[in-house]
């Protein structure tokens, strides 16, 4: 017995009881009823919910690193089959009769795809699961190379291509959110560093091994070894990938209950949403505009990875002017010259244990931030470095060297805001990535566009010196957040849920 019960049953036995503390009591016991009624109409029983074994979480964590192996090898895949037709372009020229400005669009309305898909197949991960729109984007992307394979003209290439874009967008967007469906946010750097590696290495990989196709066949077997790549990697999603969104698995262990059972009572929260396909779509076209237009933090991050993005996909028209024109190397060496990035970000991810103490350190979302600074420092710097080695009486070789700080910079600054949007946004972290990967993929399309018009105009040190003017004005962006991150996700509707 409580010591308020006691108290009560001393001051009955001294006291004669009157009538008003009668009604009272009687009125605190009526009162106790209703609220344990009330307490037990919202715990329904017929709630269904996973057990802490079914919890994705729960995998052991060899399968759950192979999860993430198989979907970053997917994104790997798509990122390289973006910057794989940069080599293709003289080719495709040759034989369709088209200038190269238009054979350019063979990469940027594939990464146009990849900005524009998100918006409709991203956040339906969160309706239907991850599992099926990986599974369905990736054959259609299977099924769509095959018409670039076999294209009689420059505009079969280029509308299939936007159309293998789109379905490859899934792995930029939902991805993320499978990560963190896997890992708590303690655990979750790791795997996403790894996770963010990969499409950033896509871009790197392609224009490395299609420069020797290129050189030594036709442009067509570039696509032909994408032919045989995505239908590998379709059938290491179908068979190792398993679903990992919860609010998914409960929908599905109360269809088996049912099922099961025979009573219809048993029901998820998945089950109480309208099941509109076409609302559906709207939503998932409007939440990401919703994000970047209403959270501040969001756009400004946005705008600073697409900015990088852009840089990135730049580099594909630019490295040739570089390497080709001032130096003479050949199609086959200027696709190795790329190596330089891709050495600087093999050489940032084992980094990741020591920002890691921060992390454990404060056990914040801003945190993860820590990361992003430094890459926002090395970024200009190896853009600095390229800039102011590229005239023809200095090596080759300098440039190259000084493509690994930005390369290290890129994935620093990328895996910093990838894992910072997934932990202080998780309930929408796949709205959130889908909101990153339209607008930076944007600014991928556009920027290869005016690279050769930018650089002919400014030459290659003043074009490369402003790209890295303007990285240098956005590097503060990490600091700041880092600082007063944490009192603006009080006022985000969306962080405030996470």
């Amino acid at each position: 017995m409580s010591t308020t019960s006691r108290e009560s049953s001393d001051t009955s036995d001294s006291f004669p009881p009157h009538p008003q503390d009668k009604d009272v009591e009687k009125g605190k016991k009526v009162q106790t009823i209703v609220t344990a009624v009330t307490e037990v109409q919202e715990e329904d029983p017929y709630e269904v919910d996973l057990t802490a074994d079914e919890h994705p979480q729960s995998m052991s964590t060899l399968r759950k690193w192979m999860i993430v192996l198989v979907i970053s090898l997917a994104s790997l895949c798509v990122t390289a089959s973006s910057s794989a037709a940069s080599n293709t372009e003289r080719g495709m020229a040759a034989e369709f009769h088209v200038s190269q400005e238009v054979t350019i669009l063979s990469v940027s309305l594939f990464v146009a795809g990849l900005g524009v898909g998100p918006l409709l197949v991203g956040p339906l991960s969160e309706l239907y699961g991850r599992n099926i729109i990986y599974q369905v984007s990736f054959v259609m992307m299977f099924i769509f190379t095959w018409p670039i394979v076999f294209a009689p003209n420059i505009a079969v290439v280029v509308v299939f291509r936007f159309l293998c874009g789109f379905c490859g967008s899934t792995f930029l967007s939902v991805a993320g959110g499978s990560v963190s469906d896997l890992f708590s946010n303690e655990t979750v750097a790791n795997p996403m560093a790894m996770y963010t590696l990969s499409p950033f290495i896509g871009p790197i990989i392609g224009p490395l091994y299609s420069g020797f196709v290129n050189q030594n066949t036709t442009w067509r077997w570039t696509f032909r070894v994408l032919l045989i790549w995505t239908f590998l990697q379709t059938i290491a999603l179908c068979t190792l990938v398993p679903e990992t969104y919860v609010p998914v698995l409960r929908q599905r262990k109360a269809a088996m209950l049912r099922k099961r059972t025979g009573d219809d009572k048993y029901w998820a929260p998945l089950d109480k949403q309208e099941n509109n396909l076409t609302k559906a779509i709207m939503v998932s076209c409007y939440k990401p505009f919703e994000l970047i237009v209403y959270d501040r933090m969001i756009l400004l991050l946005n705008t600073w990875t697409s900015v990088i993005l852009g840089i990135l996909y730049l580099a594909f028209q630019a490295f040739p002017i570089i390497f080709a024109q001032n130096h003479g190397l050949t199609e086959e060496e200027v696709g190795m010259t790329f190596l330089g990035i891709g050495v600087g970000m093999v050489f940032a991810m084992p980094t990741q244990r020591y920002f890691n103490a921060f992390v454990r350190a404060a056990g914040t979302p801003e945190s993860h931030l820590h990361k992003g600074e430094v890459g926002g420092i090395l970024v200009p710097m190896g853009l600095y470095i390229i800039a102011f080695t590229t005239y023809p009486s200095i090596p080759w070789i300098a440039p190259i060297l000084g493509s690994i700080p930005f390369g290290a910079g890129i994935y620093l600054v990328f895996t910093s805001v990838f894992t910072y949007f997934v932990t202080a946004y998780r309930p929408v972290a796949a709205s959130t990535m889908a909101s990153n990967s339209a607008m930076r993929c944007g600014f991928a399309a556009a920027f290869p566009l005016f690279a050769g018009f930018m650089y002919n105009a400014l030459g290659t040190v003043g074009a490369t010196a402003l790209l890295a003017g303007v990285m240098t004005v956005m590097a503060p962006l990490p600091f700041v957040f880092r600082r007063i991150g944490a009192r603006l996700r009080k006022n985000s509707r969306f962080a405030a849920q996470s």
